[in-house]
C-alpha cells in the first residue's frame, strides 16, 4: 500500500529576489518601465517609492514583501514606520511628489507605477494581490492592473484622479 504526500501549501512566498545582482535588477527594471535616463535616477525614484510604499503596507504582507525582495529593498520597506491610516491612491502619490525634489502630481505618479509595476514578476502576483486588499482603491492601476474594485464615493476614498484634475 503506498501512500501520497501532499505538499504543504503555505502563504508566505519563498524570495525570489536574492544574490548580490538582484538590487541592481529591480533598479534596471524600474529604469526600463519609467524609461529614465540613468541608473542613479531609477535608484533615486525606486528608493523614495519603497520608502513610501513601507508605511502603508502592514502585517504579514510587508513581512512578506520584505522577504521576496531584494535585500536593499527589503530594509527600505522595514524600515518605515506604518502610517495609522492608510492613504488613497492619489494621496500616496502626492506623498511621493513631496518627497522628490521637483516633482509634479504627474511626475510622482509616473515614478510611483514604474516602481510598483517592477514589483510583481520579483514577489509574485499572489502576493501582489493581498497587498491590493489591504490599501485603498485606487493602487491596482499603480501596480500596472485593471482596478476592478466598485467605486466609492470621493469622499471617503480622498477623491478620484478626475475630481483632483477638476478642482
Amino acid at each position: 500500500m503506498s501512500t501520497t504526500t501532499v505538499p504543504r501549501v503555505t502563504t508566505r512566498p519563498a524570495p525570489h529576489a536574492t544574490g548580490d545582482d538582484a538590487w541592481p535588477q529591480l533598479v534596471d527594471a524600474v529604469r526600463a518601465s519609467g524609461l529614465y535616463p540613468t541608473r542613479a535616477k531609477a535608484e533615486q525614484v525606486t528608493r523614495t517609492v519603497l520608502a513610501a510604499l513601507g508605511t502603508h503596507v502592514t502585517g504579514d504582507e510587508r513581512v512578506d514583501l520584505a522577504r521576496a525582495l531584494p535585500a536593499e529593498a527589503a530594509r527600505l520597506i522595514a524600515a518605515q514606520i506604518p502610517a495609522t491610516h492608510r492613504l488613497a491612491a492619489a494621496r500616496f502619490v502626492d506623498e511621493v511628489a513631496a518627497r522628490t525634489p521637483g516633482a509634479t502630481p504627474a511626475t510622482a505618479r509616473w515614478d510611483v507605477s514604474s516602481v510598483l509595476s517592477a514589483l510583481p514578476p520579483l514577489v509574485g502576483d499572489d502576493l501582489v494581490t493581498r497587498i491590493l486588499a489591504q490599501l485603498p482603491p485606487g493602487y491596482a492601476l499603480l501596480f500596472g492592473r485593471a482596478d476592478l474594485t466598485p467605486a466609492t464615493s470621493s469622499a471617503s476614498s480622498g477623491g478620484s484622479w478626475a475630481d483632483r484634475r477638476r478642482g
